[in-house]
């Protein structure tokens, strides 16, 4: 179960094209569109009020930067693997060539809460700008058909249908996926442009003030009157103030989950060796930028306490301009931003599942392509797993475990440089993760931090979840696995 898989093979595999095989049909625009439109949704949209009203108040901006940087560690970490290694499976085919496979498998499997649970998420978000949209319009969906029984409705059913439709898109084909893709792209930037440009000029100085809303735990701390231990273990610890920044980043990271998305897609690039880093590092820094500004703009509109429980924080923002007029424009957009989101996860998460399934990880049905070369059996499950998610469970604990699945996939791939350039140091790597070791030691470090950040809840479902696919893994995957067959044969019929 420690077996790596060669990069040779990894590479000879990629080259491979005809029946059976993945269609090249993405430029490096068509990626950093990938790119963008996995990023810029929910946790913009959404998240960016929650974080603000229970976390860090205006400083939110601050969060944002910080969940950046980590992003910008491990997203050089990324792109230096998806150039050398140009094949679909992003983290978890990285996870095979340098910690073997039974690592591989933990990290698939943890893709699973990263791709499927965030796809969940923005279809929830999604739901409830859908309604907004339909009562400017005269129209309503029943309460009871907009939220989950834990939230006291009976099924969010917009959520469930926008899965369902984007699943079928994506069965259809890769090339038109992207080509919807790229205009729902274009929709959704304009919209955050247009809500800095004309939201700048109403930004109310005193909604920034305090900055950094004060943390009485950690006033107490300061003062001698609490253990440090005490305060991380109470209910101050992320409630403003500095661990508040800190839990705020654990938060919106969520916000950026997208630009891993893009080496997912790496076996359908048209040139993967060149374009991977550009789409990956390219739609990382535009999202960036926008966010802080976006935050700024947000908090400056209205005080960040008018967010707390807030499911459309930019609709509430947007009143305090003069631009009543442009609102269903408003809506309709992010309804657009958040569909984007929502096709990017669902083909990322397929193209892992595709990954696993031809490595024998997985039934051999997860790989079966479609004439117009989809691995549409894929999305079909994952329609079915992912709508359940969206229509029965809230919107905020699927936040959490979309975070610290990624932190922990971004982790292992930052391990992952380390030791391929400790073991593989003359491998043609046509794009370099510069300064390494610190690079990757600081990509693990913010990760790390802002995983402990997160709610105990969050460490609670992630470890049932891994053991859930540990006994998976060793009831079908280990027994199946075409990589220790190859081993098994070439050692004469017994494994060393």
């Amino acid at each position: 179960m420690w077996y790596k898989k060669s990069i040779a093979k990894l590479i000879s595999e990629a080259e491979q094209s005809g029946e059976g095989t993945l269609k090249r049909t993405l430029s490096s625009t068509g990626l950093i569109a990938l790119g963008i439109g996995a990023i810029i949704g929910a946790g913009l949209f959404s998240l960016t009020g929650i974080a603000a009203a229970d976390h860090a108040g205006p400083a939110v901006m601050l969060s944002f930067i910080i969940a950046a940087v980590g992003c910008a560690f491990a997203g050089l970490c990324y792109a230096e693997f998806a150039s050398m290694i140009p094949v679909a499976g992003s983290a978890y085919t990285y996870s095979y060539a340098t910690m073997g496979e039974f690592m591989a498998w933990i990290i698939g499997w943890d893709l699973v809460l990263e791709y499927a649970l965030a796809a969940a998420t923005v279809a929830v978000s999604w739901s409830q700008y859908f309604n907004q949209l339909l009562l400017m319009m005269g129209l309503h969906i029943p309460p009871e058909l907009l939220t989950g029984p834990f939230e006291g409705g009976m099924i969010n059913l917009p959520a469930i249908i926008i899965v369902c439709l984007l699943s079928l898109l994506l069965m259809r084909g890769t090339q038109e996926s992207s080509a919807v893709n790229n205009i729902l792209v274009i929709l959704k930037v304009g919209v955050v442009v247009l809500f800095i440009a004309l939201g700048w000029q109403f930004i109310d100085p005193a909604n920034h003030t305090p900055f950094i809303p004060t943390n009485e735990g950690e006033e107490m701390v300061k003062q001698g009157t609490m253990g440090f231990w005490d305060f991380w273990n109470s209910d101050y610890r992320g409630h403003y103030g500095w661990t508040g920044i800190l839990q705020a980043a654990g938060v919106v990271f969520f916000a950026f989950i997208g630009f891993d998305a893009v080496s997912t897609a790496a076996q359908e690039a048209k040139n993967p060796k060149r374009d991977m880093p550009i789409g990956i590092i390219g739609s990382l820094i535009i999202c960036t930028i926008l966010y802080v500004l976006f935050s700024y703009v947000m908090t400056g509109l209205a005080p960040y306490t008018a967010f707390s429980g807030d499911a459309k924080p930019v609709a509430t923002a947007f009143e305090k301009t003069g631009y009543h007029f442009l609102n269903t424009a408003m809506i309709v957009t992010i309804i657009a931003g958040y569909t984007s989101v929502i096709l990017v996860m669902l083909l990322g998460q397929s193209r892992v599942f595709y990954s696993m399934s031809k490595d024998g990880l997985l039934p051999k049905f997860f790989s079966d392509l479609s004439k117009r070369q989809t691995p549409w059996k894929t999305n079909l499950i994952f329609m079915v797993f992912v709508s359940i998610f969206a229509g029965f469970v809230p919107v905020s604990d699927l936040g959490h475990m979309v975070s610290i699945g990624t932190l922990f996939a971004f982790t292992l791939v930052c391990i992952g440089i380390l030791v391929l350039r400790k073991t593989n140091p003359e491998i043609e790597r046509p794009f370099k993760t510069p300064l390494v070791p610190l690079v990757p030691i600081l990509g693990i470090l913010v990760c790390v931090l802002m995983m402990a950040a997160l709610p105990i809840e969050s460490w609670e479902r992630l470890a049932i979840w891994m053991a859930i696919g540990v006994a998976f893994y060793f009831a079908y995957g280990y027994k199946n696995s075409v990589l220790r067959k190859e081993k098994e044969r070439a050692n004469g019929g017994n494994i060393e």
